[in-house]
């Protein structure tokens, strides 16, 4: 399943290391492709080049679009620094990390449930899963932690990152912000096993959440693996675009 994929990123590895002016260029290219896309797939109306606007200029969007869609925006590139970060220092996924990330997530939206684990039960509109109740988030977190610490050696790294980012949302620990945080988490896996940052496209919004429901009605994972497979390879192609 991975074959094809891994033949691209050993090519890339031995580019490494890249040119600064390749690393700033596909930098700013992803900040802009995942803070769009990713806060789009949650509702947020602004266009990419709104986006762009916001996170360049860092000015601010008026006519109709509201407060809290910019600060999404500045959040959830602030948010990708932090996973630059975390993985520049090599830090590993813990409850800890989960939490300071969905904080910068929600800071200034919601600043009392930022990186808090929910105190109440929640329902998915559209979806059939019901997730854990509210008492049991914590204890299902722990469980997540110690499911990825035993299998971070063993499973494919694609496939790693994407059945935590299933099993994250499945949980759903926060009252807002769940789909955006499981992206980054998603991210920081990839990032810290030498892939780039991928993006989950808002086009392909219908068929993600399709087979997210499929994963968590039937327990049936193919299909997201693929989903996110996908979008890595796409990634991939355009790291080896930029460095030739």
């Amino acid at each position: 399943m991975f074959k094809d994929i891994d033949k691209k990123k050993k090519l890339l590895d031995s580019k490494r290391p890249l040119a600064r002016s390749a690393v700033e260029n596909l930098k700013k290219y992803f900040d802009l492709e995942l803070t769009y896309n990713s806060n789009a797939i949650e509702g947020n109306t602004l266009t990419i080049t709104e986006t762009k606007v916001i996170l360049e200029d860092g000015l601010t969007i008026g006519k109709g679009k509201s407060l809290r869609e910019h600060l999404e925006v500045i959040n959830h590139k602030e948010a990708i620094d932090y996973i630059d970060d975390i993985v520049s220092k090599n830090i590993d996924i813990s409850e800890r990390v989960i939490k300071d990330l969905h904080y910068i997530i929600l800071k200034s939206i919601d600043n009392k449930n930022a990186g808090e684990y929910r105190q109440s039960n929640v329902l998915i509109s559209g979806s059939q899963h019901k997730p854990v109740e509210h008492y049991l988030v914590k204890e299902r977190m722990q469980e997540l932690i110690d499911w990825y610490n035993k299998n971070q050696d063993i499973l494919h790294p694609i496939e790693l990152a994407a059945e935590f980012h299933f099993r994250y949302v499945y949980i759903h620990p926060f009252i807002d912000g769940n789909g955006r945080t499981a992206r980054l988490l998603m991210n920081l896996i990839l990032m810290r096993n030498g892939y780039p940052l991928t993006v989950v496209k808002t086009e392909n919004r219908d068929e993600y959440m399709k087979a997210l429901e499929k994963a968590s009605i039937g327990g049936k994972l193919d299909d997201f693996i693929y989903i996110i497979k996908d979008a890595v390879d796409k990634s991939l192609d355009i790291y080896l675009y930029i460095t030739g």
